[in-house]
C-alpha cells in the first residue's frame, strides 16, 4: 500500500516559495543529497497542487525546467484542481477532489510513495488524515515572506515523530511520521 509523503525544501523561517511563488531562491540549495537521491526512485506517483504544477520552477531556463525533480523522476502525476486546463500533458491527470486524487495516486504508486507537492494539497491531506510522512529540507536562508510549509492559523496540534535527520552542504533534512 502506498505511503503519502509531503516533501519540500523550506527556508529557516518556514517558507517553501518566496513572494508570488518565486522558486529561484531554491536553485542555490539544490545539490548532491543522498537522502533525496534515495527517495526519488521510491516514488510511484505525484499528487500535486495546481499552483505548484503551473508555478515557478527553480530549474527555469535550463533543460531541467518543467520536469519533476529536475528530470530525476518520471511517472504518473495527479494534479488537484477545480479548473483543469484544456491542454493535455503526458502522464498528468487532473482531478477535482482530494479523495479521488489520493485514491488514484495510491493505486498508481502501488507499494511506493505518493509524493505530495504543494503546501495547500499537503495541508488538505494532513487535515483529511491521509498524510503519512513529511520530508523537509531546511535551507540556510531566510526569505521573510512567501508560501509557508504549512499555514494553518488556529489549526489543531499535530503530533509528529522524527525518524531521520541528515545533513548536506546545502540543507538539513528532517523526516517525520504523522503520529496517530
Amino acid at each position: 500500500m502506498a505511503t503519502l509523503i509531503y516533501s519540500a525544501t523550506m527556508s529557516l523561517d518556514g517558507f517553501i516559495a518566496g513572494p508570488g511563488g518565486d522558486m529561484s531562491w531554491l536553485t542555490a540549495h539544490i545539490g548532491p543529497d543522498p537522502a533525496v537521491e534515495d527517495l526519488i526512485p521510491r516514488i510511484g506517483a505525484l499528487l500535486v497542487g495546481r499552483r505548484t504544477f503551473g508555478g515557478d520552477d527553480p530549474h527555469r531556463g535550463t533543460e531541467k525546467e518543467g520536469k519533476p525533480f529536475g528530470g530525476g523522476w518520471s511517472g504518473p502525476q495527479f494534479v488537484l484542481t477545480h479548473h483543469a486546463p484544456d491542454v493535455e500533458y503526458p502522464d498528468v491527470t487532473f482531478v477535482g477532489d482530494l479523495n479521488t486524487a489520493v485514491a488514484a495516486a495510491k493505486a498508481a504508486a502501488g507499494d511506493k510513495y505518493v509524493n505530495v507537492l504543494g503546501a495547500s494539497v499537503a495541508a488538505q491531506c494532513l487535515d483529511a488524515g491521509v498524510l503519512d510522512e513529511i520530508f523537509v529540507g531546511i535551507a540556510p536562508v531566510m526569505l521573510g515572506d512567501g508560501v509557508r510549509l504549512f499555514n494553518h492559523p488556529g489549526g489543531k496540534s499535530v503530533a509528529l515523530e522524527r525518524f531521520a535527520l541528515t545533513y548536506t552542504a546545502n540543507v538539513t533534512n528532517l523526516r517525520l511520521r504523522v503520529a496517530g
